[in-house]
């Protein structure tokens, strides 16, 4: 099959689903795609690779892919 004969993507059910899902998680969490002034997903202490610039949150109330410009409202430190 020809790339042109392929049928166009429409999103699925399930991809509307965790659309709303994810929509609820970015409001609780005030999850932003910016940092807020030093903090920055990359130098959070739930970051779980800091040396990528998108990696797992660990936090209990996330547990997400997040970009390490990003932020949110329980970023905590690096603990040394």
């Amino acid at each position: 099959m020809a790339y042109e004969d392929m049928p166009k993507p429409e999103p699925k059910e399930v991809d509307e689903k965790n659309w709303m899902v994810l929509q609820q998680m970015m409001e609780r969490a005030v999850l932003k795609g910016e940092p807020y002034q030093d903090e920055r997903c990359d130098n959070c202490l739930y970051y779980l690779d800091t040396t990528s610039s998108i990696s797992y949150c660990w936090h209990q109330q996330i547990r997400i892919l997040v970009g390490g410009a990003w932020w949110c409202q329980w970023w905590e430190p690096i603990e040394d």
